[in-house]
């Protein structure tokens, strides 16, 4: 491995760096100390050897076998916060509440992002959105490093932006986006996030390991967006609809709370929670004719 001034680990286990908390270990974990540590280390890599970046795993199964090549894990060096008029610009390490939070205190409207779990670089990788907002919908502009080692800076046509996905590259990571709010009164805007918290424990397992939705809605809207709340299909419908809100495998279970929720009910293997969610899918493809798509990644080796 080329020499780094961060943290580099071999054999490191993912569970503990996951929500869900399963999986194998990383052939190896690098922590970069700053945007030149990442760009030097990805230049000297060898091509042959696999890139993933990862946030704070809030939408990951890392399967039991563990990950092939080199996981990258930004940290303390990449959750700046700073604002900039309308503009804020933040680490993609920074994670997504207090993104929204830093945001309402200088007056600007993120507040959709105060109840996504995750980092700003997750959050742009996979356009994530609820409240009928997306990221597609403020962002402004990005840093990343490919996986040549070479900084690059992307808009929103290098992006593509599509229901839950963009063009980013695979191995390309996000070192700092930048977002533009809509100006508002502050209080107002917190008291904005205090309901949709509210609205969120009450309907949500956030007591629970979960990893947040299980499959997207194929009516390809947020799950509380507006446009969402008056379509026939939602994904926790049908999955209800087919008999399996509540339903366990081993030590995975879909929430009883929240059909859309597969959680770690207590010493679940990853593959416990994969095969639990393949079966929700075949079952929901029996009863309507219509083929659920995973949210969250899985990734890894069986």
């Amino acid at each position: 491995m080329p020499p780094v001034r961060g943290v580099l680990t071999a054999g490191r286990p993912m569970a503990e760096l996951t929500w869900l908390r399963v999986g194998g270990p990383a052939d190896w974990l690098f922590q970069p100390a700053d945007e030149d540590d990442l760009a030097g280390f990805l230049a000297a890599l060898p091509d042959s050897v696999p890139v993933l970046p990862v946030g704070v795993g809030s939408n990951l199964i890392v399967r039991d076998g563990g990950i092939a090549g080199v996981v990258i894990r930004l940290g303390r060096g990449f959750n700046g916060i700073r604002i900039e008029g309308e503009r804020v610009i933040a680490g993609a390490a920074a994670l997504d509440a207090h993104v929204a939070r830093r945001a309402a205190e200088a007056g600007l409207d993120l507040t959709f992002l105060r109840t996504i779990p995750g980092s700003i670089g997750g959050a742009l990788r996979m356009n994530a959105g609820c409240y009928g907002s997306y990221m597609a919908d403020v962002f402004v502009s990005a840093r990343a490093v490919g996986r040549d080692g070479v900084a690059v800076a992307l808009s929103p046509q290098d992006l593509a932006f599509a229901y839950r996905a963009t063009a980013l590259p695979a191995g390309m990571v996000v070192t700092e986006v930048v977002l533009r709010g809509v100006p508002g009164a502050p209080a107002e805007l917190a008291a904005r996030m205090e309901r949709q918290l509210a609205a969120r424990d009450a309907s949500q397992p956030t007591g629970e390991r979960s990893a947040g939705s299980t499959f997207r809605n194929p009516a390809g809207f947020s799950s509380t967006g507006l446009a969402d709340d008056v379509h026939d299909f939602k994904a926790w419908k049908l999955i209800e609809d087919a008999g399996m809100r509540g339903a366990a495998l081993g030590g995975a279970q879909m929430s009883p709370k929240h059909a859309n929720f597969l959680i770690n009910a207590g010493g679940a293997k990853a593959a416990d929670l994969e095969n639990l969610g393949e079966l929700v899918r075949k079952k929901v493809f029996e009863t309507s004719g219509i083929a659920l798509e995973w949210e969250i990644m899985r990734i890894g080796r069986p």
